[in-house]
């Protein structure tokens, strides 16, 4: 057990301290090639093979995802017939730790042609690839974490945290905000609070007691409207609707016990519950409840109760 452990964090060991020796790669050249990507006109192509190219289609995600259009171009691919995917305008940005893929060396007289330049990451600032670049990138590691030093670990990892660093300064560069985030992610937690409307996931099916209801009535009311809580107003159209909801109600049990059912509604509602607009997206009803320490909100429009929309709704 102690050796499975002790492999573990030796191997940990070595990989933090590759990414931390980046920290003095990040050069002139680094800054170039940040301000190659943003200016460009077209998309980034990203290639590498074998793990670079993983490591390749992981960073291609992050770009597109982050205001940059990429897509990933398998080298071997590229050479029957994909690199008519890439146009004029488009930067390359090449992975290869050693510098001497040979897939890859053999498009790179048409990438250097037809894009607008090529960016290269690799190991050794005196290779092939690194030489035939507009700008190089270098992240050379003292040794892999494989006990061989032959499988790619500190090396690939290292390639990506330098290529995340690339899409971050650029992103920066675009200030790229939160809302554009969420334009690409609308699948995500951050994009739904972020594009969502309350609108869109308010209960609408409301219960409404008037302030004179017996608590028995209120306690029946909540239970059937399953949404633990019951709208207290003479109707929907009313500017100022209370809410008493079931935490209500255990207080006001455990305050009164035998009164408790001499009570109405009116004697243990929320007067002037919080409201808001049906347009305003979730984030700003999550931010909402949570300054008020609050569970739910009373959605009004144009003077009218149209829903309810609760905390449970938006996480």
């Amino acid at each position: 057990m102690n050796k499975i452990k002790n492999s573990a964090k030796a191997t940990l060991q070595i990989e933090a301290e590759a990414i931390s020796n980046l920290i003095s790669k990040v050069d002139d050249n680094f800054a170039k090639a940040v301000e190659i990507i943003y200016e460009q006109k077209e998309r980034l192509i990203i290639t590498g093979m074998g793990k670079s190219g993983f490591i390749g289609m992981k960073l291609a995600a992050t770009f597109s995802s982050t205001g940059t259009p990429s897509f990933f171009l398998h080298p071997a691919e590229a050479m029957h017939g994909d690199l008519g995917m890439i146009k004029k305008g488009d930067v390359v940005l090449a992975l290869s730790y050693s510098g001497e893929t040979d897939e890859l060396l053999r498009i790179v007289p048409f990438l250097k042609e037809y894009s607008s330049g090529l960016i290269s990451i690799t190991g050794n600032k005196n290779s092939t690839l690194a030489k035939s670049s507009t700008i190089h990138v270098d992240v050379k590691v003292d040794k892999e974490a494989c006990p061989n030093n032959l499988a790619p670990t500190s090396s690939t990892t290292a390639t990506l945290a330098m290529g995340d660093a690339l899409a971050v300064a650029v992103m920066e560069l675009r200030e790229f905000r939160p809302e554009q985030f969420a334009r690409y992610h609308p699948g995500g937690s951050l994009g739904r609070k972020l594009l969502t409307k309350v609108s869109d996931v308010m209960h609408k099916n409301l219960p409404l007691v008037k302030p004179n209801t017996p608590i028995k009535e209120v306690v029946q009311n909540i239970s059937s409207g399953r949404l633990g809580l019951v709208i207290v107003a003479e109707s929907l159209s009313s500017s100022e609707p209370g809410i008493v909801t079931d935490g209500d109600l255990r207080r006001a049990m455990e305050q009164l016990q035998t009164n408790f059912f001499e009570l109405q509604a009116k004697d243990i509602m929320t007067v002037s519950a919080k409201t808001i607009s049906p347009n305003i997206k979730i984030r700003e009803a999550e931010k909402l409840m949570n300054a008020n320490k609050v569970s739910a909100l009373i959605v009004q429009h144009e003077g009218e109760v149209v829903g309810v929309i609760q905390i449970y709704d938006i996480q």
